[in-house]
């Protein structure tokens, strides 16, 4: 695919602007990929083309909150459910059907709920390392608690912002080289999000503050609800943020789930084994679309 077929676009969603990444046939099986922390659009920059060129159009939102979308200052806009109401809202605008949702980490958790709350407009649901939240505190432990450390310590006012946004945001890009495999980051990926993450470290975070205000992420603690939908979890078992018991418990709640593990792959898993998790993904849509179910 030529750069050329890949277009940036702008969309006003929820009275905030959102921008996203459009590639492919514009009459293509749609095709949504999310995002989460710290990362933006480029994150999936290995499936874009690659699904893209099989026939897809392949949708990829900056979320609210990051790069080039817009940045509400209210705490309260980034709880669940406005995350949840701007996909919803793009499907709407676009006039898409049958979409095939992809979520990584907190895009991943977006797309537990979207199964939960909003699934009419799905085919799939394709989710890389993102525990379904009723496994996070119910199932969470000790060791779970200690990788969490960030969680807890992004709930403070300006401190988080401060350590992670001093000297050009050293450390939130040595938290990334770490957690990934040697060589998976760039110097040109990383440039490109440090680039990205400038105007926005404190709407990034803010995601994690609103937990605590977002009714459908505390209902899904306390009385978890399944996803009915085709859904397949994608686990790098080297993820040193959340432990791979989060998602075997996670399963629980996917009524027509499967799981498939990547051993050697971390957090980070559709940039290191990038053909194998597109590989996965695409088997999995293609076996859903034979067996054309019906999801309404």
């Amino acid at each position: 695919m030529k750069t050329a077929d890949i277009k940036s676009q702008h969309y006003k969603l929820n009275n905030i602007d959102i921008h996203l990444i459009d590639a492919g046939p514009a009459a293509g099986r749609p095709l949504i990929f999310l995002h989460g922390f710290p990362d933006f659009w480029y994150g999936w920059k290995d499936q874009i083309t690659y699904f893209a060129d099989r026939g897809y159009r392949v949708i990829v939102p900056d979320q609210r909150g990051y790069h080039r979308s817009g940045k509400p200052r209210s705490l309260k806009a980034y709880r669940c459910k406005h995350l949840m109401e701007d996909i919803v809202s793009l499907i709407e605008v676009l006039e898409l059907k049958e979409v095939h949702l992809v979520g990584h980490d907190w895009g991943g958790i977006v797309s537990w709920l979207l199964g939960i709350y909003h699934p009419k407009p799905f085919k799939t649901i394709t989710i890389l390392n993102a525990p379904h939240p009723g496994v996070l505190r119910k199932r969470i432990s000790p060791r779970q608690t200690l990788r969490s450390w960030y969680i807890y310590l992004f709930q403070l006012p300006w401190i988080p912002e401060w350590l992670f946004g001093r000297n050009n945001f050293k450390l939130l890009r040595k938290s990334m080289l770490n957690m990934a495999l040697p060589g998976t980051f760039s110097p040109t990926d990383m440039e490109r999000y440090t680039q990205a993450w400038k105007g926005s470290l404190t709407t990034m975070i803010n995601w994690y503050r609103a937990i605590r205000i977002s009714r459908e992420f505390k209902d899904n603690i306390k009385a978890p609800k399944p996803v009915f939908l085709p859904l397949l979890l994608l686990w790098g078992k080297q993820d040193l943020s959340l432990d791979f018991s989060l998602a075997k418990a996670s399963m629980d709640f996917a009524r027509n789930g499967e799981l498939h593990t990547f051993p050697d792959a971390t957090h980070w898993l559709q940039h290191e084994k990038s053909a194998e998790v597109n590989r996965a993904i695409l088997e999995f849509i293609h076996e859903q679309d034979r067996k054309d179910p019906d999801l309404t």
